[in-house]
C-alpha cells in the first residue's frame, strides 16, 4: 500500500445471496473491493476469504481495521426458509391466537387460492397467561409467579430455544411483561427472551406481538451468527468494534444487534439506500428512485427532497416484500422504524419457469450461490435471469468478478432452450428475452410500490441503478416507468458495502400517548421524550460513544381523529409548545394530502407515539476515489452482438470501460463492462461520465 501504510484502514462488508462484497477504506484515502462468492453453510467463509485476500494482495496485515461495518441477510434468510429458533409465545390469558387471527387484509383481494403465511410460532407452544392490565395501566388481575411454573415445565420439555413475552397494555405498564422475563432469564439460562415492552412499547395487539415473536425467532441464530463471525475475525488478528446495519440506515454494535436483532432484518437493503442518499445531494439530485438487483432480489426505494422516505411497519417473508398499507397480508409484519424499501424475488439468480398455463415465471426462487445459474456449472440445470443476460450477449464470459469468476455460455443456452424456449415454442432469444423482460416487470412493480402508491409519478425521479445486476436491466425498467435519466455511480456492484462505510451509527426509540392534540399536556409529552432520551444516551454510552457527539431529532405520530393510520412528522425541539404541535399538525396534513390527494375535513387531531431519533457524528468523511480496475481499463475497440428484442434485432455493440467515457458522450448501442457490473445502455439513450465519476444514461427518443 502506498501513502501510510502504518496507518488503519476501515472494512464494509454486505453478504448477498449469490456474492459477499467487501469494501476498504485504505489508509490513503482510496477505496478497494471484493467480489467473492458467498457460502451459504458459513457465511462469515466469505468474509474471511475476502478479507485474506485482500491483506495478502496488498501486503498489509488485518490488525490495522480501525472499524469492521457489516450488513447481513441471515435475519431475513431464516425467516424466508423457516429456520430460525424453536420459539414460544407467553400472552395474556384470551389473546393466544392473535398472531393467527392478524388484520383483515389480504394482499390480492380476487385471489381464492390466497392463504396466510403460518404463524411462527406454533400453537401448541402459545401459552396463555392469566394476568390482566387495562387500557389505562391500571392492573385488574395480577399475575402469580406460581402461575408459571407449569409453563416453565412444558418450555423445558419442548426445548424451547427462545420465548417471547407479550402481555396486554403493557406499554401503559410493563410491570407483569418485567416480572414474567425476570422469572424465565433466571429459570431459563441460555434461552432467548423477548418482551413486548423492551421490544416494542407501542399501542396495536397484533403489530406488537407480531414484532415480539420475529424478534425471538431470529434471536439466537443471530446471537450465534455474530459471536462466530466475532471469534473468526479474531482469529484474523481484526479486534476492531464490529458494527451492524439496521433496517432504520444506522448501524449499532453487535451487541445491540443481538439484543434487538428485528431491527437488522433488512440490513443489506438499508446500506443501499444510504449510500445513495449520500450520492444523490452530492450531485444535485433532490428526487432519486433506487433500484438495487443483486443475485437473489431487487430492492427499490425512493429519496425526496433529499430525504430517504422512512416507513414504522414493514412485512418480511413475502413475494413482495413492502411497508406500503396498500399492499398488506403476505408476509409476517413488524413495527420497527425501516428504510422504505420494496423488495421482489427477482434477481440474477431468480430461476425462470413456465407455469401450468405455459406463462413465463421469473422468481421468486433462486438458485443463489449454490448452485446457482446454469452457466456456473455446478449442477444447476434451471435458466436465470444471468443465464438469459449471458445468451443476449448482455454479459461475458470473463466479465463477473473481473473475470475471476468464469462463466460457461453453452450451459445458458442449453438451460434457456430446454425448459423455455422449446417448451413454449419460442427462439432461443426471444425465450431469453423473454426472461429479462419479465425479471423487468417485476422490478417495475417494487418500485410502483414505492412510488406510485404513494401518490409519486417516478417521471419526476432520477434513478440510481446498483447491484450487481441493476446497471444490467435499468435501462428497461426505466423505459417502462417513464424515467429518462439513470445514474451508475463507480463500483457500483458493491455500492451496498459502501454505503456501510458512510452510514452512521443510530438509535430510534418510541412509546405511545394516544391523546388528543387539543386535550395535550405538555409536560407529560415531554417526560416521555425525556424517557426515551435516557434510555437512548444509556445505549450510546454503552456501545462507546461521547453524548457530545449525538444530535437528537424528536419525531411525533399524528393523524386524523377517528382514523387509524398516523404519518410520522417531526417535532421542531424537546420542549414541547402550543406552537410546535402546531407546526407538526400541518406538516401531517401537507404530508397526508401528498399520499392521498386530498386533506380530512376535521381539524381534530391525535397524537399517538412519540419518537425519538439520535445519531452519533463519526467523522468519518471520505470520497469515493476508487483503485482502478486494471482488468477493464484495458478495453479498447471491443464490439459483440447484442440481441434488444424483437422490434430492435441483434445489434453489432461497443464495449467501453468506463474510464473511456472520459473522451465523451456516446449513444446506444453500447456495453459498459465493469470489476463489478455491467451497463447495459440500449438504441435510443446516451451515455457519458459526469462530474463525480458517475455513468449519466439519458434517454434520448
Amino acid at each position: 500500500m502506498s501513502g501510510g501504510a502504518a496507518a488503519p484502514f476501515r472494512v464494509g462488508v454486505d453478504i448477498g445471496g449469490t456474492f459477499t462484497d467487501v469494501v476498504f477504506l485504505r489508509p490513503d484515502g482510496l477505496l478497494d473491493k471484493r467480489k467473492v462468492p458467498s457460502t451459504p453453510a458459513d457465511y462469515s467463509q466469505a468474509i474471511i476469504d475476502g478479507m485474506r485476500a485482500f491483506c495478502r494482495e496488498c501486503g498489509v496485515s488485518a490488525d490495522r481495521v480501525a472499524e469492521f461495518t457489516h450488513a447481513t441477510t441471515v435475519a431475513t434468510n431464516a425467516i424466508l426458509e423457516r429456520k430460525g429458533a424453536r420459539a414460544a409465545l407467553l400472552a395474556t390469558e384470551g389473546f393466544r391466537d392473535v398472531l393467527e387471527l392478524r388484520r383483515i387484509r389480504i394482499p390480492l383481494s380476487y385471489n381464492l387460492d390466497w392463504e396466510k403465511p403460518a404463524p411462527l410460532v406454533e400453537r401448541a407452544l402459545r401459552f396463555p397467561v392469566k394476568e390482566r392490565v387495562n387500557a389505562n395501566g391500571e392492573i385488574v388481575i395480577a399475575l402469580d409467579r406460581a402461575a408459571l411454573e407449569p409453563i416453565l415445565a412444558q418450555l423445558q420439555a419442548e426445548r424451547v430455544q427462545s420465548v417471547a413475552v407479550c402481555f396486554l397494555h403493557s406499554y401503559r405498564n410493563p410491570a407483569h411483561e418485567k416480572m414474567a422475563g425476570k422469572f424465565l432469564r433466571e429459570r431459563l439460562p441460555g434461552v432467548a427472551v423477548s418482551l413486548s415492552c423492551e421490544v416494542l412499547p407501542e399501542m396495536l395487539e397484533f403489530e406488537r406481538t407480531s414484532t415480539t415473536v420475529v424478534n425471538a425467532y431470529v434471536a439466537p441464530l443471530i446471537t450465534s451468527y455474530l459471536e462466530a463471525l466475532r471469534a473468526r475475525l479474531s482469529e484474523c488478528g481484526i479486534r476492531a468494534p464490529l458494527l451492524v446495519m439496521q433496517s432504520n440506515g444506522g448501524l449499532t454494535s453487535a451487541v445491540s444487534a443481538m439484543k434487538r436483532p428485528v431491527t437488522i432484518i433488512e440490513s443489506g437493503p438499508a446500506a443501499g439506500v444510504v449510500a445513495a442518499a449520500r450520492l444523490a445531494c452530492e450531485c444535485g439530485y433532490p428526487n432519486v428512485i433506487t433500484l438495487d438487483m443483486g443475485g437473489t432480489t431487487t430492492k427499490a426505494s425512493i429519496i425526496e427532497r433529499g430525504k430517504i422516505l422512512r416507513a414504522t411497519e414493514y412485512e418480511v417473508g413475502s413475494p413482495v416484500s413492502v411497508s406500503s398499507r396498500l399492499v398488506r397480508g403476505s408476509g409476517y409484519l413488524i413495527r420497527i422504524p425501516v428504510i422504505d424499501v420494496s423488495e421482489v424475488g427477482a434477481g440474477g439468480g431468480s430461476i425462470a419457469r413456465l407455469d401450468a398455463g405455459g406463462a413465463l415465471r421469473v422468481g421468486p426462487r433462486s438458485a443463489g450461490a449454490l448452485p446457482g445459474p446454469a452457466c456456473y456449472a455446478q449442477g444447476n440445470d434451471d435458466p436465470t435471469v444471468t443465464d438469459a443476460n449471458l445468451v443476449l450477449g448482455y454479459l461475458a464470459a470473463d466479465s463477473l468478478a473481473g473475470g475471476s469468476l468464469k462463466v460457461n455460455r453453452a450451459l445458458a443456452v442449453k438451460a434457456v432452450q430446454a425448459r423455455i424456449a422449446t417448451p413454449a415454442g419460442f427462439t432461443l432469444l426471444d425465450a431469453a428475452f423473454g426472461i429479462h423482460t419479465v425479471a423487468n416487470s417485476n422490478m417495475v412493480r417494487a418500485i410502483k410500490s414505492v412510488s406510485v402508491e404513494r401518490g409519486r409519478d417516478p417521471a419526476d425521479f432520477v434513478m440510481v441503478a446498483f447491484g450487481g445486476a441493476g446497471p444490467v436491466h435499468a435501462a428497461g425498467v426505466a423505459e417502462e416507468l417513464g424515467i429518462g435519466k439513470v445514474l451508475i455511480p463507480p463500483a457500483p456492484g458493491v455500492f451496498s458495502a459502501f454505503g456501510l462505510l458512510r452510514a452512521q451509527v443510530e438509535h430510534h426509540a418510541a412509546h405511545t400517548v394516544l391523546v388528543s392534540t387539543a386535550d395535550l399536556r405538555y409536560g407529560e409529552v415531554e417526560q416521555v421524550f425525556a424517557d426515551l432520551r435516557r434510555d437512548l444516551m444509556t445505549r450510546i454510552r454503552d456501545e462507546g460513544f461521547a453524548e457530545s457527539a449525538v444530535q437528537i431529532v424528536p419525531l411525533v405520530d399524528l393523524r386524523y381523529r377517528g382514523q387509524s393510520s398516523e404519518i410520522t412528522v417531526p417535532l421542531g425541539s424537546l420542549r414541547v409548545t402550543a406552537q410546535a404541535i402546531r407546526d407538526a399538525e400541518e406538516a401531517f396534513e401537507a404530508e397526508f394530502e401528498r399520499t392521498y390527494g386530498h386533506r380530512g375535513e376535521t381539524k381534530e387531531f391525535e397524537l399517538v407515539t412519540c419518537r425519538l431519533v439520535v445519531t452519533v457524528a463519526r467523522g468519518i468523511e471520505h470520497g469515493a476515489n476508487w483503485i482502478a480496475d486494471a482488468a477493464v481499463t484495458q478495453i479498447r475497440g471491443a464490439e459483440r452482438d447484442i440481441y434488444f428484442g424483437g422490434e430492435r434485432g441483434m445489434l453489432r455493440t461497443k464495449v467501453l470501460s468506463r474510464l473511456a467515457l472520459a473522451a465523451g458522450a456516446c449513444r446506444g448501442p453500447a456495453i459498459i463492462q465493469e470489476y463489478d457490473t455491467t451497463v447495459v445502455v440500449p438504441p435510443g439513450w446516451a451515455v457519458a461520465l459526469d462530474g463525480h465519476g458517475n455513468i449519466l444514461m439519458e434517454r434520448r427518443t
